[in-house]
């Protein structure tokens, strides 16, 4: 284990409103993945006491497009940023160098490419589904559990019958945040599209129907079930999203639609139950019930307007994370994260990310859509909060959300 050498601090997250003059070791580097920022700052100071670079590590609690506004318009970027996917294509154009010549490029599958050139490498691979509790649902049915046994919505809630028959009474729990039910749960539907491009783009015009649409309604139909076992159902929309992972850990619900980075949060309940993560559950015909949804997650882009010996040190940051031992197992075991490089063969240290890797192998992931609106978390996520509180109908939803689909501006790719 290596010790630390010293403390780091954080730097402010508010922009200074003057430049400052960077020296050729300063290695700036904005972190947008907040669960773990502590880690990072850790690594980021062995890596500078191994390396000799003075790195330091930012988050904010802005959206990142406009804490990375702020921080252009000071004219005082960061060095090496870490961002969404629909953030590369806003910023990058402008920002971002060309990374194609690093040797991490060539080790993965999910860069991004914007004009010929490679903009921006993945930090992790991330998926979403419904989460499980194998221990607490074979505790209750005395059944091994296979979660490739309930992949139709019909199976689901056969075994939702069966734990409420031995005595979980509400065997679900509902995250109620906006980013959930809109960036998540609702994205799906668009996702699973056979051109999703151009089904937004119907959308926006003002063509696209959703309320006969199969993939919407497939999947409302699996949301309606998951809502009538939510323990918190009778005050969705109040539901504590620390509470729901705790009961998830421990048991007292079997089942929760998240995302392995929910780790971060089950893992502070110390439950030893062994859990992981299976596919939404659909009466569907073309596979998409036996496929996470996900892919590369958070990317790292390096800015155009530092030095040339900044950038080295970015590029040497990135390489080292993606090829060095070190910096695998600072993502594979520390982060407890699944890596897009394929010469990192450490197995995963969460019972989460273990399935995604496996649906990331076996290739059954179902790309993300990237290019959302920017306001489309807080607008479809109030319209599914309204739903999830009954204030609408499954009609109402596909209304509000036709409404606001017409004249919307996905980011541009």
């Amino acid at each position: 284990m290596r010790k630390l050498g010293f403390a780091i601090a954080t730097l402010a997250v508010a922009a200074m409103t003057a430049s400052p003059v960077l020296a050729a070791t300063d290695l700036t580097v904005f972190n947008s993945k907040s669960e773990i920022q502590t880690q990072f700052e850790e690594e980021a100071a062995v890596y500078s006491e191994e390396k000799g670079v003075n790195m330091e590590v930012a988050m904010s609690n802005d959206p990142v497009i406009t804490h990375m506004g702020t921080r252009y318009s000071s004219n005082n970027p960061y060095v090496l940023s870490m961002v969404d996917a629909k953030d590369i294509y806003s910023l990058t154009p402008e920002h971002g160098i060309d990374l194609a010549d690093l040797e991490a490029a060539a080790d993965t599958d999910y860069a991004i490419e914007i004009d010929g050139k490679v903009a921006a490498l993945p930090f992790c691979i991330e998926a979403r589904g419904v989460m499980y509790n194998k221990t607490a649902i074979e505790e209750i049915t005395g059944e091994d559990f296979d979660p490739a046994s309930v992949a139709t919505l019909d199976d689901f809630k056969a075994l939702l019958d069966k734990l409420v028959e031995g005595g979980m009474e509400t065997p679900v729990a509902i995250m109620k945040e906006d980013w959930s039910l809109a960036a998540h749960y609702l994205a799906q539907w668009v996702e699973e599209q056979e051109d999703p491009e151009a089904y937004v783009q119907a959308l926006c015009a003002g063509e696209g129907d959703i309320i006969n649409n199969e993939k919407f309604n497939s999947l409302m139909d699996t949301f309606d079930v998951l809502m009538e076992y939510n323990y918190a159902k009778d005050s969705a929309v109040n539901a504590d999203r620390n509470k729901s992972e705790d009961m998830l850990a421990w048991g007292d619900v079997a089942f929760m639609f998240g995302g392995n980075w929910d780790w971060s949060l089950i893992v502070q309940s110390e439950s030893d139950c062994e859990m992981g993560m299976m596919p939404v559950p659909q009466n569907t015909e073309d596979g998409s019930n036996t496929k996470l949804v996900g892919g590369g997650s958070k990317y790292f882009f390096i800015d155009s307007s530092v030095s040339e010996e900044q950038q080295q040190a970015a590029k040497d940051f990135i390489n080292w994370f993606a090829m060095d031992a070190e910096g695998q197992d600072f993502v594979s075991n520390t982060c407890a994260l699944v890596s897009p490089y394929k010469s990192n063969t450490l197995d995963v240290s969460d019972p989460l990310s273990v399935s995604v890797k496996a649906y990331a192998d076996a290739g059954n992931l179902i790309p993300n859509y990237n290019f959302f609106p920017d306001d489309h978390i807080t607008k479809a996520g109030a319209s599914m909060q309204k739903y999830l509180g009954g204030e609408i109908d499954r009609q109402g939803l596909a209304d509000e959300l036709t409404e606001y689909w017409k004249g919307a501006t996905p980011i541009e790719h």
